[in-house]
């Protein structure tokens, strides 16, 4: 399967920023728009009930991919929202007795602004769990943590900076006895690994659409059935999606979202990753040979999404290297902006970088529609803006 309309002479390589629709998945969404456009919360007639169908066939698809069921999806407008859904939802409806929350070190801005917003607004205490080298959690600092006073410890199941895959089994365990909840974004998950048990594990998973192939705006947050009644809704209105989210689906979304996590979650998923993470590899391997001086941040391969490739190019300053190489590559800095202002990485800042460093790293995440061809000119065009940087930096 091939992209059939690539970007006019830029090569993409920023698929954990946001992935291209999927042709497949644009085919299911098509008559959605037009002729089969119901609203799904129409009872009194056939256009109504096509439109369910159509969104409880959708949501199916979601629960299968991380083995949940239908009625434990709520789809939402995004992770942001499923991620703020799970944190504030659940912690203004817990009791005094549990009042501190963990969140990883490395989470996704979202969930660390919901943490610090429950810190300041609800009297909530959070507490960072810390990373190791490669960003995988410190298991042993995470059982030290855990209290009978605890709610809640939300877990990125994949990084989006450097893709470090967290043993979700290993660190459900740990909270189990406690009776802790889990929460993890799982957002980058399904193009990193299998999820069709993830639902065992955690108690409540955020996923989004548009990092899957699907469309942007949409996303999902499972939560396990006995828990609906101890989740505080952010929108209240006609009482959708069990209480828990009102508004109307939109129903092209929610079918793009489904067809999305079909293609993840069917038996070539496993041989794609194995496809990207070659590409990706073949990747490094041309500029380690052209002489790059630079240095993979992150986990081994064995922990590592597939599709990301996170180098710090020694020496360097990743915007100036992102800057020469527009507009014939698309990657990211990864770095976090407030207000317009660039700051260093927290995620790299948790791995013991220096400022230095992170300013000087650059993530690079390949896909579903990169060829091979693409990671070779993606290479030899880094390679061509350090060797232009260098010459500049060596005028007098």
């Amino acid at each position: 399967m091939r992209l059939p309309m690539r970007m006019e002479k830029c090569i993409y390589a920023d698929y954990q920023a946001t992935t291209p629709v999927d042709p497949r998945v644009l085919a299911a969404m098509e008559p959605h728009w037009r002729e089969a456009f119901g609203n799904p919360h129409s009872t009194d007639h056939i256009v109504g009930w096509k439109a369910e169908k159509a969104t409880q066939n959708a949501t199916s698809l979601v629960a299968a991919l991380i083995g949940a069921d239908t009625d434990e999806i709520i789809f939402t407008s995004g992770a942001t929202e499923a991620n703020n859904l799970a944190l504030f939802g659940l912690a203004r409806h817990t009791s005094n007795k549990r009042r501190r929350i963990l969140v990883s070190a490395i989470e996704h801005k979202c969930v660390l602004a919901a943490a610090r917003a429950l810190e300041d607004r609800e009297k909530f205490t959070v507490e960072h769990v810390p990373v190791d080298s490669e960003g995988r959690i410190d298991l042993c600092a995470l059982k030290e943590m855990l209290d009978d006073d605890m709610l809640l410890v939300s877990i990125m199941a994949v990084n989006n900076e450097v893709g470090v895959i967290q043993d979700m089994p290993a660190i459900a365990a740990l909270l189990a006895p406690s009776g802790i909840l889990l929460h993890t974004d799982a957002a980058q998950a399904p193009c990193a690994m299998d999820l069709h048990d993830l639902a065992y594990h955690a108690d409540l998973i955020s996923l989004s659409g548009h990092k899957i192939y699907g469309p942007q705006g949409i996303g999902a947050l499972y939560v396990r059935r006995d828990l609906h009644d101890r989740i505080e809704p952010l929108i209240h209105g006609g009482g959708q999606q069990e209480g828990i989210r009102s508004g109307t689906l939109p129903l092209p979304l929610c079918v793009g979202m489904g067809a999305a996590a079909s293609l993840c979650a069917n038996e070539q998923a496993s041989i794609e990753r194995r496809e990207i993470a070659r590409l990706r590899d073949s990747f490094v391997k041309h500029l380690q040979k052209g002489g790059a001086e630079m240095i993979l941040n992150g986990p081994s391969n064995e922990y590592r999404h597939p599709g990301n490739a996170n180098a710090c190019f020694v020496g360097h300053n990743a915007r100036d290297i992102l800057g020469v190489l527009q507009p014939r590559l698309a990657a990211s800095t990864g770095a976090a902006c407030t207000s317009g202002t660039p700051e260093p990485s927290h995620v790299l800042s948790a791995l013991g970088l220096s400022n230095e460093e992170s300013e000087a790293s650059i993530r690079f995440s390949f896909g579903r529609f990169t060829l091979e061809k693409d990671v070779e000119q993606a290479a030899n065009l880094v390679l061509q803006a350090l060797s232009s940087l260098a010459s500049i930096g060596q005028c007098p």
